[in-house]
């Protein structure tokens, strides 16, 4: 049977960690190489580092930070935010990060997800998917730029087809959750585990070690990603994985 994974989330701004709530109300969260190095001897099986600023400056840093945590990290980890071509992989991937995260540029270009996928395997590439529930379709919506933009995309026709391009991976966000501490959002993961074959990280709304239960348990998600409960120190990976293994849920 194959472990569940337990992934800390690092929201990169300018060199800092920072956390906000439905990707707004952004605050400070420390140091990412200090973070980086408490995760790995917590025991998080990988962990995922998104620049949300990816601004021409935070790239520069981006890379200094995944060179620094490259040489201190055991477990692996993946780096999203402004990457929009095959030469962006490839720094990436030659400054130690394992995987690439695309988000708002598969949308735009999603023959990138192709390249990337043909160059450096699907393994390297995972899609970070974020979904806002919708009423006027009736079920989500894909959104980009860090959350601002809606898109025409419905999550499970754009999860297809990302894995159709080439995606051996997927981050799906809920917006509606993230921040909220209040459980991942069951629904969506269900939906999206339905129509595609590969893993899914579930990510948003965790508040606690019972909402990773909830998780693995009624979703089957292939993993679970979390940040300001373990930035802020309201439980520690330890803790999680205690929960689980008491829940009958296989972790590493």
């Amino acid at each position: 049977m194959l472990t569940k994974r337990i992934i800390p989330c690092l929201d990169v701004k300018d060199g800092r960690v920072v956390k906000g709530i439905q990707f707004v109300q952004i605050r400070d969260a420390g140091d990412p190489v200090e973070l980086a190095t408490v995760y790995d001897e917590q025991g998080a099986d990988e962990l995922v580092f998104l620049d949300i600023s990816a601004s021409h400056e935070g790239r520069k840093t981006m890379i200094e930070v995944v060179r620094e945590v490259a040489g201190t990290l055991a477990i692996p980890f993946t780096v999203g935010g402004g990457i929009g071509s095959l030469e962006d992989m490839r720094a990436l991937l030659r400054a130690g990060a394992d995987k690439v995260s695309l988000n708002s540029a598969a949308v735009r270009k999603p023959e990138l997800i192709t390249e990337g996928s043909d160059f450096f395997g699907a393994q390297c590439i995972v899609v970070a998917i974020d979904a806002r529930y919708d009423e006027s379709i009736g079920s989500w919506r894909v959104y980009t730029h860090g959350g601002r933009n809606a898109t025409e995309w419905e999550v499970c026709d754009w999860a297809k087809h990302v894995v159709e391009r080439g995606a051996g991976e997927i981050l799906l966000t809920s917006m509606d959750q993230d921040g909220e501490k209040t459980g991942f959002d069951i629904n969506l993961l269900k939906a999206v585990q339905q129509v595609v074959d590969v893993p899914v990280i579930a990510s948003g709304g965790a508040g606690n070690a019972q909402h990773f239960v909830d998780v693995f348990k009624e979703a089957d998600a292939d993993a679970a990603l979390a940040a300001s409960i373990f930035h802020y120190k309201e439980t520690s990976v330890q803790s999680v994985k205690g929960e689980l293994k008491e829940n009958g849920v296989h972790v590493r």
